[in-house]
């Protein structure tokens, strides 16, 4: 029962990071220590799971695909969606500053975590750096816009969810990049079911084949690709940083100039309650067991 609520919890963290565009649940499950074993459960629906399904044993479905912890966690980001969205929409257009601080205390404090995890070489210090490069430079791109042909609702929904699944990059985000993000929320808020279905069947098609990716190199090349994910987590920090103005960062005084208010005691608040939180998160184990988490450590 006490990973139930773990997972859940978790969840949540993850759906209020999806409401955000720049920031991706990707990078929460990955900071909080479940990101190889979702992509383990999400990889597992294969031929294997559909000759279980067609052979009615759900049972052994259910354990195959690791059923209640995606359950608890999807879960908990549907009811984090639902319940925040207003509240982040509000944050996002009058007070974006300490939102986006709040959201850099939850990488910062988790990098030192994360840079642990790894035995770092040379190669895999590069591997880093060419992380970081990447989410810079997709962090630098500009939005474009362009009428869709129905085939593209297909592609922008494998490459967004291909990216919503990486930690550092936002879906949302590269839909706006596409220039996809209008026409798919235009298509969901007018129920254009069939432009709907070729959006889900593309964002079906990315996470199925992308995450089987992911896990392989886990599994084959752990230390490489957390290095690698680690890098593409302190690009993201770019895009998310709390002055900014068309694109462009600024200080604190030059973002004050440009729209008449910093709102730095504020950020260095919402940053610090950042920092407590994802420690909080990060520390779960601990605070529900705390026997597994001490033999864990021995």
């Amino acid at each position: 029962m006490k990973n139930y609520v773990q997972w859940i919890i978790k969840g949540l963290a993850m759906g209020a990071a999806d409401v955000v565009p720049g920031v991706s649940g990707g990078t929460l499950a990955f900071i909080l220590g479940i990101y190889s074993r979702l992509l383990a459960a999400i990889s597992a629906v294969n031929i294997t799971a559909v000759k279980l399904l067609l052979s009615g044993r759900i049972t052994q479905l259910w354990r195959h695909i690791d059923g209640t912890f995606l359950l608890c966690l999807v879960t908990g980001i549907l009811l984090s969606i639902f319940s925040l969205a207003n509240v982040i929409g509000y944050l996002l257009e009058y007070r974006p500053v300490p939102l986006w601080a709040f959201f850099n205390g939850l990488i910062l404090a988790s990098l030192p975590v994360l840079l642990r995890s790894v035995s770092w070489s040379a190669p895999r210090l590069m591997l880093c750096g060419a992380g970081v490069v990447f989410a810079v430079g997709i962090g630098m791109l500009a939005p474009v816009q362009l009428n869709p042909a129905p085939y593209m609702f297909f592609l922008a929904g494998a490459v967004a969810i291909c990216a919503m699944i990486l930690p550092g990059i936002s879906g949302a985000f590269i839909l706006l990049i596409l220039g996809m993000y209008g026409p798919v929320m235009l298509a969901v808020t007018e129920l254009q079911l069939g432009t709907i279905i070729l959006f889900a069947s593309g964002c079906l098609v990315g996470l199925l084949s992308f995450s089987k990716l992911l896990n392989w190199l886990l599994q084959h090349r752990h230390d490489a690709t957390l290095a690698l994910l680690i890098g593409v987590v302190i690009g993201a920090l770019y895009r998310i940083w709390p002055w900014q103005y068309e694109q462009q960062m600024l200080s604190p005084w030059q973002y004050q100039q440009q729209l008449g208010s910093h709102d730095l005691l504020l950020a260095v608040g919402s940053l610090v309650a950042g920092m407590m939180m994802i420690t909080l998160l990060m520390n779960l184990e601990r605070l529900f067991n705390p026997a597994a988490a001490v033999k864990a450590k021995e």
